[in-house]
């Protein structure tokens, strides 16, 4: 049986698994070759002294600790503690168009993404939220963007807002999803 082959290269001079034997392919195959390019462990090809290792990934031979996160990579300290969660729309400070909308496709209560995201985004902070599909992301960031555009008018080539999704297929249900409100508030 043949194992299964990717198209990149392995270096077969230096590889060793975790016993120390040279590895002919399979389980316990170093990394490939990069030739120069740094590592992920934050050293050169070959210039960490171990073998296939990539730190925190898992990986045979590398470490268990991730290198910390510097720079504008790291994540920013919060000055402001969040507001707390809402457990109705109602008290939210959204237009009476959009709760009336709300209620009309029957959301009486917020689900928890919502509740937790929407006081803050209201207010104009960032946010950031993830959650499984159906959880209420779309309308937990969608709700916020229609209340604070809710009454002003675009000019010609300048949007008031921009909804990045990766696919067309997400857009178009975001599209779906957030129209009723827009409509409401006279939004396209």
């Amino acid at each position: 049986m043949n194992p299964v082959r990717s198209n990149r290269s392995y270096s077969s001079s230096s590889s060793t698994s975790r016993g120390g034997a040279s590895s002919a392919g399979g389980y316990g195959r170093s990394a490939p070759s990069r030739s120069g390019a740094p590592s992920r462990s934050g050293g050169y090809a070959g210039g960490s002294g171990r073998s296939g290792s990539y730190a925190g990934s898992g990986r045979s031979g590398g470490s268990s600790r991730r290198p910390s996160v510097q720079g504008e990579f790291a994540l920013p300290v919060t000055l402001t503690p969040a507001l707390p969660a809402v457990e109705s729309f109602a008290a939210l400070d959204m237009p009476a168009a959009l709760l009336a909308t709300l209620a009309h496709e029957g959301m009486a209560v917020p689900f928890p993404i919502q509740g937790a995201t929407l006081p803050n985004a209201l207010a104009g902070r960032n946010v950031l939220g993830r959650g499984r599909t159906g959880s209420g992301k779309t309308l937990a960031f969608g709700l916020a963007l229609l209340a604070r555009t809710a009454g002003q008018r675009a000019e010609p080539l300048q949007p008031l807002a921009l909804v990045l999704v990766p696919t067309r297929e997400l857009a178009q249900q975001v599209t779906d999803a957030l129209t009723p409100y827009a409509r409401s508030l006279r939004l396209r």
